[in-house]
């Protein structure tokens, strides 16, 4: 095909908080699809925390993006040519694909969205990645009964605030930590918190403590740092701890240390890392489930919408110092 797409590739590790000197924006022929690959135009980018994870040479779950590499991320895009049968031009899909204006995919890597669709931004936040990860911990690893304290952190991010509104719809009492009270008051009155604390107040045990006066069964954890402490001091006998993300510490060179996790053995905590691609099973189950939800508004969400590819490395940056106010999407096209 004619015409030029354009991508945002790694430059440089970055060292702390990444922004856009560490990547370049290139252009390039735009590629034509060989049998089983679909080329799309991006309509949607997903900006998420893990993202900074993927700029470190340092192993985790998943490889690191190489320099010279297009930063990867998952997008909603439109079929514009196919040669595969089981995508036609048109189509709408989504994709764990990467930070360009036009992506060649292996077929086999994309979902084609069918029905009734919601807003196609909300296929990377509440009926995302984002969402399934916040289902998949509930349901797996939390396991939350009515009547008993939910605490979430980052309450208001695309995360939190689905994992509590789950908690809520068991019947526990819910409890979020944000950032200020604008951020607090959104958790309370638009997601129904039953309460929220602001991470910035200077005695977080005392908070916590206060908004939680029954102690907590269920924490879901996607801070870390100075928030994971005091939210630990509050778990009861038999609580579950879902480690999903600890923000507050992506950009370190070293780990700070950790809390004294001896308590755990006294309490009986259960606490259990999750990766959401593990189950991948998950996505179409709670597509079907929650997208009823988002259409007849019963469910709530927020997102920050960035027009423009050329602004994604702020975006990321945004993101990571807390900046945003819910999921982070920028709008590629469309």
């Amino acid at each position: 095909m004619s015409g030029l797409r354009q991508s945002w590739v790694l430059r440089e590790r970055p060292d702390g908080m990444p922004d856009a000197r560490h990547f370049n924006l290139i252009s390039e022929p735009m590629p034509t699809p060989a049998p089983g690959e679909v080329l799309t135009r991006t309509l949607y980018l997903s900006i998420d925390p893990y993202m900074r994870g993927r700029l470190s040479a340092r192993k985790s779950y998943a490889p690191s993006v190489q320099i010279g590499e297009p930063m990867t991320g998952e997008t909603v895009g439109e079929v514009i040519a196919s040669a595969d049968p089981g995508f036609a031009v048109g189509d709408i899909v989504v994709g764990p694909r990467g930070w360009q204006s036009h992506i060649l995919s292996k077929a086999a890597a994309l979902t084609r969205l069918e029905g009734e669709l919601a807003p196609l931004s909300t296929y990377l936040g509440v009926l995302g990645m984002p969402g399934v990860t916040a289902y998949t911990g509930m349901t797996d690893i939390g396991e939350p009964k009515a009547g008993e304290t939910v605490l979430i952190s980052a309450a208001s991010g695309a995360v939190g605030s689905v994992a509590g509104q789950l908690a809520k719809r068991a019947g526990c009492r819910v409890v979020g930590i944000a950032g200020g009270p604008d951020k607090c008051l959104y958790v309370q009155e638009q997601l129904g918190f039953d309460a929220c604390v602001d991470h910035h107040a200077d005695d977080l045990d005392a908070a916590i403590a206060d908004a939680c006066p029954n102690g907590v069964d269920v924490y879901f954890e996607n801070v870390g740092g100075r928030v994971q402490a005091a939210a630990f001091n509050a778990l009861n006998m038999f609580a579950r701890v879902i480690m999903c993300g600890m923000v507050a510490q992506y950009n370190a060179a070293e780990f700070p240390p950790g809390p004294n996790l001896g308590f755990t053995v006294a309490k009986r905590v259960k606490i259990q890392g999750m990766l959401v691609f593990d189950k991948p099973q998950r996505f179409a189950e709670w597509r079907a489930l929650a997208a009823p939800w988002i259409l007849d508004g019963s469910f709530a969400y927020r997102e920050t919408v960035i027009d423009g590819l050329e602004n994604a490395p702020e975006a990321l940056t945004m993101v990571l110092s807390g900046g945003n106010f819910g999921k982070m999407v920028v709008k590629v096209a469309g």
